[in-house]
């Protein structure tokens, strides 16, 4: 069974990830995916070179915040990042899910944007990781020291979560202490395997 875990900017899906390998449970994981792609070598590159210049580019590496500032303040420029990297990403995630899905296993694929990319006919069940707005931008402001306005631009730029929720077969909260989420995920995963069974 291929389920898809998905949500919103720092609601907690690495977290919920993290988790899920601990069990032993295969996760592909779109954000490395992607970070793989983009690294020194990678093969989206010369693409992203050709479509935003060098001034996102420190020598041969991607300046990774110069390219955020630039798609996350222009639509237009993050509809053509997401048109270079999302067929990509796609293809090699419905590669590594094919090859870890067994019979007897539950398998999973960490996408951030799995609805923005029309990515649900992949996945057989799909889990939305969820946080109070709020929240999200605190967290976006610890951990990557954004101001409020680049915080709510970066999240506003995401499908609502409300949306995502009422798209989902479940809803995982994050806002209270790992040990809540992880029962959550316990549920869920008891609940799955039953499924798989029947």
């Amino acid at each position: 069974m291929k389920i898809g875990l998905t949500g919103s900017i720092a609601c907690g899906k690495s977290t919920v990830s993290h988790y899920l390998r601990e069990l032993g449970y295969f996760v592909a994981d779109a954000d490395a995916i992607s970070h793989g792609m983009t690294a020194p070598g990678g093969p989206a590159l010369p693409a992203l070179r050709v479509a935003f210049g060098d001034g996102i580019f420190d020598g041969d590496r991607l300046d990774r915040r110069a390219l955020g500032s630039l798609v996350f303040s222009d639509p237009g420029k993050r509809a053509a990042l997401n048109a270079i990297l999302h067929p990509m990403i796609i293809s090699e995630i419905a590669s590594q899910l094919i090859a870890n899905d067994q019979s007897d296993s539950l398998v999973f694929g960490d996408v951030p944007l799995l609805y923005e990319c029309g990515m649900e006919s992949m996945f057989d069940r799909i889990w939305v990781v969820s946080v109070p707005r709020e929240e999200q931008i605190a967290r976006l402001h610890i951990r990557d020291g954004l101001s409020r306005e680049d915080a709510v631009r970066r999240i506003d730029a995401q499908m609502p979560l409300s949306e995502k929720e009422r798209r989902a077969d479940a809803v995982i909260h994050t806002n209270g202490p790992i040990p809540d989420t992880r029962k959550q995920i316990d549920a869920l995963l008891a609940a799955a395997r039953q499924r798989r069974q029947a």
